[in-house]
C-alpha cells in the first residue's frame, strides 16, 4: 500500500499542484487561465496556507493531493486528490489538517462551495459539513461550525 508523506506546500510544489488540478474527473476548472501561479502562491503564502500529500513513485517525489485555506474568509480555496491515488485517505488527512489550522486562525465558521451531486459533495457532509444554499456558477455553498472541542478561539496570527 502506497503511504503518503503529508507536508506544508511551497511554491516549489506548484507543478505538483497543478498536474493533480488538471487530472481530476469531478470539479473542473471551466476556465484554467482563471488562476495562475500568482494566485496560488499567494494562497499558500500570504492569505492562507497549504499542504499537500507526497508519494515516492519511481524514486521521484510526486504531488498525490493538496489543499489550501484562506485563513481570514473561513474558505476552503481547494481540496483535490489526483485520482490515481483515490481511496487512500489523502482527501481527508488534507482536510483534517486544513480545518485544524484554520480553527487555530481564530475561526469560528469555515465554508466551501461545490459542484452538486459530486463524490466531492458526499466527502464534505461525511466530514460534518452543512448545506447552506446555492453558490453562484451553479455551485452549492457549505459551512463548517467551529467544535467545542477546537483550540480555544484566538485572535488570528500577523503576517509579516
Amino acid at each position: 500500500m502506497i503511504t503518503g508523506h503529508l507536508r506544508q506546500a511551497t511554491r516549489d510544489d506548484l507543478a505538483g499542484i497543478w498536474r493533480v488540478r488538471f487530472a481530476v474527473r469531478e470539479n473542473r476548472l471551466s476556465n484554467p487561465d482563471a488562476i495562475s501561479d500568482a494566485d496560488v502562491i499567494e494562497a499558500i503564502e500570504t492569505t492562507g496556507r497549504g499542504w499537500v500529500i507526497t508519494v515516492d513513485t519511481a524514486g521521484a517525489e510526486e504531488v498525490a493531493g493538496f489543499s489550501v485555506g484562506n485563513r481570514h474568509t473561513g474558505n476552503i480555496w481547494a481540496l483535490f486528490v489526483d485520482p490515481a491515488f483515490d481511496r487512500r485517505g489523502f482527501g481527508r488527512r488534507l482536510h483534517d489538517v486544513m480545518v485544524d489550522w484554520l480553527w487555530s486562525q481564530g475561526l469560528a465558521r469555515l465554508n466551501l462551495n461545490t459542484t452538486p451531486g459530486t463524490r466531492a459533495e458526499g466527502f464534505y457532509r461525511r466530514a460534518g459539513w452543512i448545506f447552506s444554499g446555492p453558490a453562484s456558477h451553479g455551485e452549492i455553498r457549505f459551512e463548517l461550525a467551529r467544535p467545542l472541542t477546537a483550540a480555544p478561539l484566538q485572535a488570528p496570527v500577523p503576517q509579516a
